[in-house]
This record gives C-alpha cells, sequence and structure tokens, in this order.
C-alpha cells in the first residue's frame, strides 16, 4: 500500500480555533499500526475540548476525534495479519499491564490512550492515526453497511454496552435511561431491549428524538420540560400502574444527559433495591443525601468508556441489526468541521454526525 509522506489533518490549534495542517508521517513503533481514516464521529467530549469546558491532557494544537473506523494501510511488524484489514479504533487504548487493567477494569486503566486527547498529537479528524494495534478490533463481514457508519461503534454504542455491564442488566430488567434521544442515549435504549429490558421508560426534553425512540425501544416517553420532578414521577408510576410493574423498586436507571436536571431527576428516581449508573459527564456538583443508598439498599455507580475485548460483541450487534445504526447515523465531509461543530453545540444535530476524510 502507499503510504502519504504526512497526515492531512484539522487541528485545534487553541479551545474554540480549528486550522488545516499537514503533520510529518511518524516512524511506526514497535506493536502500533497507521490506520487510514474513513470516518470520525462528532462526539459530546468533542465539542467539551473543543469549546473549553474541558481541557485536554494533550495540550494544543492537537487533532481531535475518537469515534474511528479505517484500513489498517502500516505495521510495525511486517508479518501483522492486520495489514489491509478494516477495523474499528476503540476510543480507549489500555496498556495491559498495570494493577486495573489486571482487575479486569481496562476501561479505566490509568495510562491509557486515547486518541484526540492522550494519544499524543493524534486524533480521528485526519487522513490517517498511529496507534497501538494490540486492541484494533477488525471488521469481517459488513455487507451494505457503510464502513464509516460503524466509527460510532468506537464509543456511542460501545459505551452503552459498558453501562449495561456495569448496571449488571439482564433480560426482564425494568430501565430508565435520562437523554435518550441524544447520540449515546438513542443507543443506551437500544442496548437495553437489545439485552431483553422488560420496558424502558425514555426522558429527554428533545421531543422530536425522544419520540423516535419509541420505535427503537422506549415504552414510554416522557418530556421533563415544564414538568417538576414530583410531576415526572407521578406519570412514571401512572405507566407502572397501567403496565402492571413496580413502581418503587428494582428499576436500572441510566443517565445520559450529563445535565444537572437529568442528573437530579436520576437521582430523585432511585428507589429500592435500584442501580444508577452514571454515564454522562456534566461539571456541575449535585446535592443528594447518601443516606438514602442506605435506607434503599440502593447503588449508584459509574461507567466509562468499554474495554476493548467487548468491541466484537458490540459490533456483532450492530451487524445482526439488534443495533440499528443508520437512522441514528449522517455523514459528513471532514471540511465541514467547524459547522458541524456549531450545530452539535447549539442543539440542531438530529443524527450522530460521523466526519468523513476530503483533503
Amino acid at each position: 500500500m502507499q503510504i502519504p509522506d504526512c497526515i492531512q489533518t484539522w487541528q485545534m490549534s487553541a479551545p474554540g480555533a480549528l486550522c488545516r495542517t499537514n503533520l510529518a508521517m511518524p516512524v511506526l513503533q514497535p506493536g502500533e499500526a497507521l490506520v487510514e481514516i474513513h470516518g470520525c464521529g462528532v462526539c459530546h467530549t468533542d465539542l467539551s475540548y473543543f469549546y473549553g469546558d474541558v481541557k485536554t491532557l494533550q495540550k494544543p494544537p492537537l487533532t481531535l476525534g475518537h469515534e474511528i473506523a479505517g484500513v489498517v494501510v502500516a505495521v510495525a511488524e511486517a508479518d501483522s495479519a492486520l495489514l489491509g484489514r478494516e477495523v474499528i479504533v476503540p476510543a480507549v487504548l489500555p496498556c495491559h499491564d498495570c494493577d486495573i487493567c489486571r482487575m479486569g477494569r481496562p476501561n479505566r486503566c490509568l495510562a491509557q490512550k486515547m486518541p484526540g486527547n492522550s494519544l499524543g498529537i493524534y486524533g480521528g479528524f485526519a487522513s490517517h492515526i498511529p496507534l497501538p494495534a494490540r486492541d484494533l478490533c477488525v471488521v469481517c463481514e459488513r455487507g451494505n453497511l457503510p464502513l464509516a457508519h460503524l466509527a460510532v461503534v468506537a464509543d456511542a454504542v460501545s459505551t452503552p454496552y459498558q453501562a449495561a455491564q456495569r448496571a449488571a442488566l439482564t433480560a426482564g430488567d425494568c430501565v430508565i435511561v435520562i437523554g435518550a434521544g441524544g447520540g449515546v442515549g438513542g443507543f443506551m435504549v437500544q442496548m437495553a431491549k437489545a439485552l431483553g429490558a422488560r420496558a424502558i421508560v425514555g426522558i429527554d426534553i428533545a421531543a422530536g428524538r425522544l419520540a423516535r425512540m419509541q420505535g427503537y425501544g422506549v415504552d414510554c416517553a416522557i418530556d421533563p420540560s415544564g414538568k417538576s420532578v414530583a410531576e415526572v414521577k407521578e406519570i412514571f408510576k401512572a405507566f407502572c400502574h397501567t403496565q402492571q410493574l413496580p413502581g418503587n423498586f428494582g428499576w436500572k436507571i441510566f443517565e445520559v444527559s450529563g445535565s444537572p436536571a437529568g442528573q437530579k431527576l436520576a437521582l430523585a428516581l432511585l428507589s429500592f433495591v435500584g442501580k444508577l449508573v452514571v454515564v454522562g459527564y456534566g461539571a456541575a456538583e449535585i446535592p443528594f443525601n447518601i443516606s438514602r443508598l442506605m435506607a434503599f439498599d440502593a447503588e449508584v455507580v459509574g461507567s466509562w468508556g468499554c474495554a476493548p475485548e467487548a468491541y466484537p460483541t458490540v459490533l456483532d450487534m450492530c451487524l445482526d441489526g439488534r443495533i440499528a445504526l443508520e437512522p441514528f447515523v449522517e455523514l459528513q465531509p471532514m471540511s465541514r468541521i467547524a459547522e458541524v461543530f456549531q450545530a452539535a453545540k447549539n442543539g440542531l444535530l438530529a443524527r450522530r454526525v460521523v466526519l468523513v476524510p476530503d483533503f
């Protein structure tokens, strides 16, 4: 395969500023591969970095983007079977050699490398990316599904899978998803349905996107706009009563919005022997009487990224139709990155946008 002499990229030169630039093609180190990028999804995390809400570990200039699918075009080891293979790049690349990795929690490895943040200057909004090859997820048979669509597996779909594992979600469970109309929240709904959830309550202030999710797993859609927490709880209890579901125990709640209102509502809905999994990130501090956890014998846990070894399972769920991608993914040329970032910031995107290199 012909390898270009530079990586073309859209760099964040400073928070809020993008520039198109070329980087010298690095020499691959042992264990590394060069992936030609076919698509990179735009995540809320990218927006947090770009607009300065969250600091990156690697100071600018750097290339953002961690939701990547592409083709391996070069490898450090000549005998690597990865050369020429289509792959998904895990958003979290663990070291595999620390105490946390050995505990079976590699998704939260403290030495992890993350494209677009802690993988040096390299990220997915570019033509190519050099990275550790060990955890690349090979795509074998994708049928008519565009490779670029599979970029969302790297985060938007795999993150809900990890969250479901943290919740010990099993068939027959009752589920609440707060932020159910969002990019990750919509896939959280689909994931819960695919894993056999008995009932799914979707909550979101984006009424149109929430209504769409009623065709993909949401059994009860609640728009909390203009409603108090008490009013939302009454709607929830009424649904439980009509469907003969438990109204005050055992629900597994996924807070995906990361908003203060969403987090407060999640804590208010947590009840006896329930579990709240925090998936969305927000910087606000939320007051909560933790003694309620004792009284309810309930749990609140966090979920970060997804372990790379789970990616083949998540990919299979997308390829066999248990998780629908096409209705929720939109391809845009990477040259529109600034416009897409602005539209995403303003909540104007109806689908997860994957940027396709067009340098």
